[in-house]
């Protein structure tokens, strides 16, 4: 007889974490400490070496964080897991190990509006670009990619307007130019997709929302499949040749399927410095523990929700991909079987007004610049999160003026649409 596999729900309890050796804790222990003592001069040079796995310095490797890591590697399906400060970071953590100066990107259209700012200004510092295109479109993207491209970059559930990623028909454009898709798997969490398995060679979190749940902390995750072969050709000199960052060492012929989480230990967060604490390591891992009971609720709400909101004459559209008349809606059962999340947006009556009184009129809903919570949040992208993109760039990014963005919380749905209707009433009055 055969072991069976873990589940999801026992990987997000158990993965990653065994009992403390020292004391017994049952729970994940936050090792608040900066340095580890070496056991001599022989240990610290193999330590140094990467020819041994162990705990140097905690702006490398910590225990909490690692234990984060290794979990939410394990229910990506991934070979490893880099944790770092924030979702933003591991964006940066993630296309470390690929660029150059003089090398670019090519980054979908529909994206959260400060990883297009970080794409289409901040990495131009480094000497990097990136190439915005519809990702609906497969010929598009593979007529963006040149021979200075290094990755293709989308989000699994679009945000803010909830449109889902084809992961297969783009990992195809990928694996024919030999470049790695990154997918943002925020907005689904590995409970609703699991990006390696559509062909997303990796994948990168922000902590901050549905893994950790509750609006505590900021963390990010880069999680590597494992899958790619770096030393096909000579794109990723970084992973394949001679480091000169690390003594020389060549990665990949060296460690395999673990490379790029190594290098992104040894020499990204060493020399970026993009570190998570331990203690919000730990909040995340404990918020991990429900993620599958949380993910089941977000997705039953805002199925009630969307389609209440589609029948309320005072809407105009509502983009949640689960519904029937959502372009979306068959790619949202083949992507997201288990649920298309819990964002999206609507655009209501009124236009741009309508949606300002809106906001200043809910109860329950929080007006804040997050997702993923436990509690119903609710923002006016075009005004805040997309407000430094051009009219023409909000709306292809689906943050239009007229729309509102809401992420739907766990709380008694009854409750969450009585406050939307009193809203809307005085919204629209």
């Amino acid at each position: 007889m055969t072991e069976r596999p873990l589940g999801f729900e026992t990987l997000a309890i158990h993965a990653g974490a065994e009992p403390d050796p020292a004391t017994g804790a049952r729970q994940v222990p936050i090792y608040q400490t900066t340095a580890y003592v070496f056991r001599d001069a022989d240990h610290a040079a193999k330590l140094f070496n990467l020819q041994e796995v162990g705990y140097i310095y905690s702006r490398l490797t910590n225990p909490t964080v690692s234990a984060l890591a290794n979990r939410v590697a394990a229910l990506e399906g991934g070979a490893g897991a880099i944790a770092c400060s924030s979702g933003h970071a591991a964006q940066i953590m993630a296309l470390f190990p690929l660029m150059q100066p003089g090398r670019n990107i090519v980054a979908s259209t529909k994206l959260y509006g400060g990883t297009i700012q970080q794409f289409s200004n901040t990495i131009r510092k480094f000497g990097w670009s990136a190439k915005f295109v519809d990702f609906d479109d497969p010929k598009a993207i593979e007529a963006a990619i040149d021979a200075d491209t290094r990755a293709l970059f989308c989000e699994t559930i679009c945000n803010p307007g909830g449109a889902i990623s084809d992961l297969p028909a783009i990992a195809r454009v990928a694996n024919q130019a030999h470049i790695p898709l990154i997918v943002d798997n925020t907005t689904a969490s590995p409970y609703l997709c699991r990006p390696i398995e559509h062909g997303a060679t990796l994948v990168v979190h922000s902590a901050t929302k549905y893994l950790t749940g509750n609006g505590t902390v900021t963390g990010g995750i880069v999680v590597d499949s494992g899958k790619f072969d770096w030393s096909k050709d000579d794109k990723f000199p970084s992973l394949s040749q001679p480091e000169p960052a690390y003594h020389g060492l060549v990665f990949h012929p060296t460690l395999g399927n673990m490379a790029f989480t190594f290098h992104s230990i040894a020499i990204g967060l060493r020399d970026l410095g993009m570190t998570m604490n331990p203690q919000g390591a730990h909040y995340t891992l404990m918020g991990i523990e429900t993620l599958a009971l949380r993910m089941q609720r977000h997705v039953e709400n805002a199925k009630i929700v969307a389609e209440w909101l589609e029948q309320d004459p005072r809407i105009g559209t509502v983009t949640w991909p689960g519904l029937k008349s959502s372009p979306y809606y068959h790619l949202a059962q083949k992507i997201t079987p288990k649920g298309p999340g819990a964002l999206f947006t609507f655009s209501v009556k009124g236009g741009y007004e309508a949606c300002v009184r809106l906001i200043d009129n809910v109860k329950l809903f929080s007006h804040v610049a997050n997702l993923g919570d436990t509690r119903s949040l609710i923002i006016h992208s075009a005004s805040t999160t997309h407000r430094q993109l051009t009219p023409e760039a909000q709306v292809k990014a689906g943050a239009a003026p007229d729309v509102v963005r809401v992420s739907i919380g766990i709380e008694d749905v009854r409750d969450i649409i009585a406050d939307l209707d009193q809203a809307l009433a005085k919204a629209t009055a």
